[in-house]
């Protein structure tokens, strides 16, 4: 096997980016909370039998089917993780 040589400064740099890397569920909660309080926020304020702009619709139809789709992968990989244990499977019924 050949040896890689790096330097000091490319250490850092691999150091800087694995760190940046493992910030990526930081930033993802972070982006979660601000999509869930901005929505509660604008549900709020809404009249019950307001009508929207066809495109907000068209965008929040789009939003509501992309996190679903992200809930459900999440939960599924740790119903798989626990092997069924300790996961209520209800819990997996999200959307329509």
């Amino acid at each position: 096997m050949n040896r890689i040589i790096i330097t000091e400064e490319q250490l850092e740099n691999l150091k800087k980016n694995i760190n940046e890397n493992k910030k990526g569920s930081y930033m993802a909660k972070q982006q979660l909370f601000t999509i869930g309080t901005i929505a509660f926020k604008m549900w709020e304020l809404m009249e019950e039998d307001e009508q929207l702009e066809d495109w907000m619709e068209s965008k929040i139809a789009q939003t509501e089917l992309n996190i679903t789709s992200v809930v459900k992968s999440y939960m599924y990989n740790d119903y798989k993780e626990n092997k069924g244990r300790d996961i209520n499977l209800d819990d997996l019924i999200i959307g329509k």
